[in-house]
């Protein structure tokens, strides 16, 4: 004759040995004063703040962890290129290596310092691919490590000048291609690149082959 059987069936009754609790506002006012900041605030924060898309935004509050961690990048830095390096570099090499955010290898500090070199002109962005990959397997200060192996990036125009001089010189054929299409003066940058070493300011010298081989 019954149609409750079983334990979840009963799980809508009041239990009469547990007492009613009552709350002022005040109270709960309290409780919400500490709690800490959500998900869903946290990234209209990182939104608003640090002008993130909101799918930046969204991986990077995934864990509080890893929110932290870019805020101590971010802080004083361009947050659009702190949150590239945070989810592009970092995050990918710690799921390649299956480690967690606070096994991490690199600092916030350190890849904070990074940041800085890239903003300063002192090192490129590729430069700072191999920096990021010296600082994760045998740690050390990206500012010690990339004076320590000469990593500076080349902006004295005259050393940049020789050698798109020798490039230009060495392919007079391709040289006269770029003047009709100069969609290949990509190939130029980056056999000047290559002969620098990655080393070469990469601005400096797309403005220099476009000089060179007049092109508007």
């Amino acid at each position: 004759m019954r149609s409750k059987e079983e334990a979840h069936d009963y799980r809508y009754f009041p239990d009469p040995d547990l007492l009613p609790l009552e709350f002022d506002q005040a109270y709960v006012d309290e409780l919400a004063r500490h709690l800490p900041e959500l998900p869903d605030a946290k990234k209209a924060r990182f939104i608003a703040d640090y002008g993130l898309s909101a799918y930046d935004a969204g991986v990077l509050v995934g864990e509080r962890a890893s929110a932290d961690y870019f805020e101590a990048v971010a802080k004083g830095r361009d947050g659009k290129a702190a949150a590239n390096w945070v989810i592009n570099e970092l995050f990918g090499r710690l799921n390649k290596e299956g480690r967690g955010i606070e096994d991490s290898p690199v600092s916030a500090d350190r890849l904070g310092a990074i940041v800085d070199l890239i903003a300063e002109g002192t090192i490129s962005g590729k430069i700072a691919k191999d920096l990021f990959e010296i600082v994760w397997t045998e740690g050390g200060e990206p500012r010690e490590v990339v004076e320590r192996r000469g990593m500076r990036q080349v902006t004295d125009t005259s050393a940049i000048e020789k050698a798109v001089d020798q490039i230009i010189a060495a392919n007079p054929d391709k040289a006269e291609q770029a003047k009709a299409k100069p969609t290949l003066l990509g190939w130029f940058v980056g056999q000047v690149m290559k002969a620098t070493g990655g080393k070469a300011n990469p601005q400096a010298v797309n403005e220099m082959l476009k000089r060179k081989l007049a092109i508007d």
